[in-house]
């Protein structure tokens, strides 16, 4: 049962991770305990489910007198400029996802929060790294910058931990698929547009090749694993930087083909552009056995159930 003194902020809770995130926690715990708080305007599907605030996560006393006055415990810290966005303006995408961090951890430090969640991603992976069920240990030379931020954040993560015993946790996100709320300018996106495309108009144009393999998680699959991870006793939780997470792995002709098995005369053309160059970068699939080992993670959704679901949610 969830601690009744908790007290639980989402920052990023506008962002397509923090929308259903925050939905979920706040199914679990009583009224008033999940604090949504954003740079945006609030979410409509967070409108009436709780407290929201305004919060620049980039100035440290806004947030600190935010974590005073509402007595957090734990943070989900899920601002970031992702990898397609960040590659526009790379210093801004490593100041914005350091410092985040660094504000956090500090305050988390110098507050004793009880918990801290921070994501990574298979970014921090590099054109060395194996391709094939890439390895918890192994080579890790990003080459975008929201790649090497994240390398940099999973450092900053364990050495608070080893340092200051500040909990926090940590997934190597895959990309990420749902229905709820708009692509953020990953590389990955193109799992999303393809749904609304062939459902607007019945055709797609990829900016991926029709065989770039990547690994994917459907959004329910991720926010379950997050708070599964969160709520895993600390003896359980082996890995500080971050853990690899995995669900499946698909390119855009193996989505398309699912595509047409509902719409039969969908099509689709590929016109790769630079985010080809990040997606080769990356790996084709992930080996997740530490997350499964330590606390349990375990998939539901393959690619043909998430493709059915996506379907018949985006057209109701």
């Amino acid at each position: 049962m969830p601690n009744r003194d908790e007290k639980i902020l989402v920052v990023g809770a506008c962002g397509q991770i923090g929308v259903e995130l925050t939905l979920q926690l706040r199914k679990m715990h009583r009224e008033g305990v999940v604090i949504a708080s954003d740079l945006r305007e609030e979410h409509p599907l967070l409108k009436g489910t709780g407290p929201y605030v305004s919060l620049d996560i980039m100035n440290k006393e806004t947030f600190h007198v935010l974590v005073l006055r509402y007595n957090i415990t734990q943070v989900y810290l899920l601002a970031a400029i992702l990898s397609a966005t960040g590659e526009k303006n790379p210093t801004l995408a490593w100041h914005i996802n350091m410092q985040s961090l660094l504000n956090v951890l500090e305050v988390a430090k110098e507050e004793n929060l009880a918990k801290i969640y921070w994501p990574s991603s298979i970014a921090v992976f590099g054109p060395d790294s194996p391709k094939h069920n890439t390895p918890q240990h192994t080579v890790i030379e990003p080459t975008t910058v929201y790649g090497i931020s994240k390398f940099a954040g999973e450092r900053w993560c364990e050495y608070y931990f080893n340092r200051y015993n500040v909990d926090v946790r940590s997934l190597r996100y895959p990309g990420l698929i749902s229905y709820k709320s708009q692509p953020g300018g990953g590389t990955t996106d193109y799992a999303i547009e393809i749904f609304h495309d062939a459902l607007s108009n019945g055709h797609y144009t990829s900016f991926l090749n029709e065989n770039t393999y990547l690994p994917m998680m459907y959004m329910p699959d991720a926010i379950r694993a997050t708070i599964e991870l969160m709520e895993a006793d600390a003896s359980k939780i082996k890995v500080r930087s971050s853990y690899n997470i995995g669900a499946m792995s698909f390119s855009p002709g193996d989505i398309a083909a699912e595509i047409k098995k509902h719409f039969p005369d969908f099509t689709i053309r590929y016109k790769p552009d630079s985010r080809q160059n990040i997606a080769n970068s990356w790996p084709r699939s992930i080996d997740d056995s530490e997350a499964k080992n330590d606390w349990g993670w375990k998939p539901e959704y393959d690619i043909e159930r998430m493709t059915e679901d996506m379907l018949k949610n985006l057209q109701h």
